[in-house]
């Protein structure tokens, strides 16, 4: 018995570690989390970020508006003349939101609206894909904090 007592603290160590490396692949690689669908990544991104009621103050202070966005789209016979507002978790988020917005900001801006197609533009959830891939894309070059909400604040889609 004392020579098989190694032996199977040894196995009991192998098992115990496949068991850990199973478990830990299964959460992070196997379970979903890498989604493709830009609503879902959108949800996961501020998952962590609670909702509670800001006063008109609060608002203020923790939302920026990018005005006067004029592109094309996908459909390179239409033009886009948008604006919209983006509401971010905190102060320090907002101000560096509005450092960047001209530099970084308007040309994610610029890249998600040039693969929509016109019909996508038109309804909801176009816009709402827009609004989460937006959401995806800035919070990615953030590093103070995240975007949580994205509204459209004036649109104008016109055949040229």
């Amino acid at each position: 018995m004392k020579k098989m007592l190694p032996w199977l603290v040894s196995l009991l160590l192998a098992i115990t570690l496949i068991v850990s490396v199973g478990i830990y692949v299964w959460n992070n690689y196997l379970n979903g989390s890498g989604s493709d669908d830009p609503e879902k990544q959108a949800v996961e991104s501020v998952k962590n970020v609670e909702a509670k009621p800001l006063s008109a103050d609060e608002l203020l202070k923790v939302t920026s508006e990018l005005t006067d966005i004029k592109t094309n789209i996908a459909d390179t016979s239409y033009v886009v003349i948008t604006g919209f507002i983006f509401q971010l978790d905190n102060e320090k988020s907002k101000e560096e939101f509005d450092k960047i917005k001209d530099i970084v900001i308007r040309p994610i801006i610029n890249r998600a609206l040039w693969v929509m197609k016109p019909e996508e533009l038109q309804g909801t959830k176009g816009k709402d894909q827009l609004y989460a891939g937006l959401i995806n894309s800035i919070n990615a070059v953030l590093t103070e904090g995240k975007v949580t909400k994205v509204e459209l604040k004036d649109f104008i889609m016109q055949q040229v």
